[in-house]
């Protein structure tokens, strides 16, 4: 009710308490994390997270004795999250590993990867997808999840843009590798 009288004053307020509670606690929480992780930008990024979710519930958590408490409990079950999400990743990499067949990089699949690399990265998978692999619109924007009409003018703009690169580059990096 104060809050509303203040016109809002109230959650600056907060906010200013919460920039207050980061600065102070940010770097010790960092350092503490690090423990546990191994890695300064995984600590950095869990307890960023923590206090991103601790903003959220500010108003609550500033009532606590320590709210410092919370944010360390949370960057800790995150870090702890991560390493065993790590851990399976690595432990499925391993089995898929022996498994593994070779890639075939042909020319002509240097000179797809070149010309798609001229392109912005969400155009790229529509110029694969029908210029090179020959699917239909229609194909193309099933397997996207996108609207036929979306795929269609992704797909003038791809085209688009991949002329202004060739006409400005004529001898670039298609012509070495050959055109698919």
């Amino acid at each position: 009710m104060e809050r509303e009288r203040n016109g809002g004053r109230g959650r600056q307020a907060d906010l200013t308490g919460f920039e207050e509670f980061y600065q102070s606690a940010y770097a010790r929480l960092v350092g503490q994390l690090f423990s546990v992780t191994g890695s300064l930008e995984q600590a950095e990024d869990v307890v960023q997270e923590a206090f991103i979710r601790a903003l959220d519930r500010w108003p609550r958590i500033q009532a606590y004795d320590v709210p410092e408490l919370w944010v360390r409990r949370v960057a800790i079950n995150l870090a702890v999250s991560e390493i065993r999400r790590l851990r399976r990743r690595a432990a499925n990499l391993l089995r898929l590993g022996a498994q593994r067949p070779q890639p075939q990089l042909t020319p002509q699949t240097t000179g797809v990867t070149e010309m798609l690399r001229r392109v912005p990265v969400n155009q790229r998978p529509v110029l694969l997808l029908h210029d090179v692999l020959d699917l239909p619109i229609e194909q193309v924007a099933e397997q996207l999840g996108l609207p036929v009409s979306t795929v269609r003018g992704r797909l003038a703009r791809t085209r688009a843009n991949l002329a202004r690169h060739l006409a400005a580059d004529p001898e670039g990096a298609l012509s070495r590798h050959g055109r698919p």
